[in-house]
C-alpha cells in the first residue's frame, strides 16, 4: 500500500508538467488550428535562459521568471516571423514549417551548446517526505505542483475574469465576429502564441532536473507525453488538459512502479489508441465542433 501511495503522488506531480505542456498546446489549436510540433524546441531555449540565470545570480526563482519571459519571447518571434505566414488554406503548412523550426533550433543549440547532456541538479531535496511512515512527495515535486497548478490557475483567472482574455477567447472562437466588434484578432493570436510558449518553458524547466538533464532534445519526450495529454483530454479543452494529464501521469507512474520502465510508453500508447477509436475528438472535448 506504501508503495502504491507513493507511485500515486509521482504520478500526479508528474502528471501536472503534463497537462502544463499539454495547456499550451491546446491554447496554440484554439487559436490558430496548427498542431505547434516545435513547442519542444522553443520551450528548451528558454530553459536555456533560465538555467543560465539561475547560474549567473544564484536564484532558482529568477531562473524560473527569466524562463517563462525568454519563452514569451520565442513565441512572439515565432509566431510573428514563421508561423503567422503559413497558409490557412493548406492545413499541412504549419505542420511543415512548425517540423522545419525544430530542426533549426535544435541545430542551432546544438552548435551553441553541444549535444552531450548538462546535469541540472534539482534546486530542493527529491527525497519524498514521510508522513506516518508512508512516502509521498518530495519537496521538488510539491514545488513543482504549486508553480504548475498556479499558472494554469492563473492562466484560467486571465481567461475568465478579464478583458483580455474576453478578446482572446473571441478571436478564437468567432475572428470575423471579434474583428467587426474592433478586436485585433491578429494581436490576440500574438499574445496567445506568447502565453502558449511561456507556458510550455516553464513546464520544461521544471521537467529537467528529473530527467537526464538538459540538452537541445531534452523536451522532446515531454511533448510526446503532452501531445497524447492534450489528444486524450480534447484538443479544445483546456480543463481536458489537466484531467488528462493527470491521469496519464499517474498510469505511467503505476506502470513504472509495477511492470517496469520500459512498458510505460507502450501504456500510453494503449490509452491514445483506446481513446481515438471509442472517442476521436478527445475525452472532455466540446460536444459540438468548433470552427476557427
Amino acid at each position: 500500500m506504501d508503495r502504491f501511495v507513493f507511485l500515486l503522488g509521482t504520478g500526479l506531480a508528474r502528471g501536472t508538467l503534463f497537462a502544463l505542456f499539454a495547456l499550451a498546446l491546446v491554447l496554440i489549436w484554439r487559436a490558430t488550428r496548427i498542431v505547434n510540433f516545435a513547442a519542444g524546441a522553443m520551450a528548451i531555449v528558454g530553459v536555456y535562459v533560465g538555467v543560465a540565470v539561475t547560474g549567473l545570480t544564484g536564484s532558482y526563482w529568477w531562473g524560473l521568471v527569466a524562463t517563462v519571459l525568454a519563452g514569451g519571447v520565442v513565441g512572439l518571434v515565432v509566431e510573428r516571423g514563421v508561423l503567422r505566414f503559413a497558409s490557412a488554406r493548406s492545413p499541412l503548412s504549419g505542420v511543415i514549417l512548425a517540423i522545419g523550426l525544430v530542426i533549426v533550433l535544435q541545430s542551432l543549440l546544438g552548435i551553441a551548446f553541444g549535444q552531450q547532456h548538462e546535469p541540472v541538479p534539482a534546486p530542493f531535496s527529491d527525497r519524498p517526505l514521510r508522513v506516518g511512515g508512508v512516502p509521498l512527495l518530495s519537496p521538488y515535486d510539491v514545488v513543482v505542483v504549486i508553480v504548475a497548478l498556479g499558472l494554469m490557475a492563473a492562466l484560467r483567472l486571465l481567461f475568465v475574469r478579464t478583458t483580455l482574455g474576453l478578446q482572446l477567447r473571441a478571436a478564437a472562437f468567432a475572428p470575423e465576429v471579434a474583428r467587426l466588434l474592433g478586436v485585433r484578432v491578429a494581436r490576440m493570436r500574438t499574445v496567445g502564441w506568447v502565453l502558449a510558449a511561456a507556458a510550455a518553458s516553464l513546464a520544461a524547466m521544471l521537467a529537467v532536473p528529473k530527467e537526464l538533464g538538459l540538452n537541445p532534445h531534452a523536451a522532446d519526450m515531454l511533448f510526446v507525453y503532452a501531445f497524447t495529454v492534450a489528444v486524450v483530454g480534447g484538443l479544445d479543452s483546456p480543463g481536458g488538459a489537466l484531467l488528462a494529464g493527470l491521469t496519464v501521469g499517474v498510469v505511467m507512474s503505476l506502470v513504472t512502479g509495477y511492470l517496469g520502465a520500459t512498458l510505460a510508453p507502450v501504456a500510453v500508447l494503449a490509452l491514445l489508441v483506446v481513446v481515438l477509436l471509442v472517442r476521436p475528438s478527445g475525452l472532455f472535448a466540446q460536444a459540438e465542433a468548433r470552427r476557427a
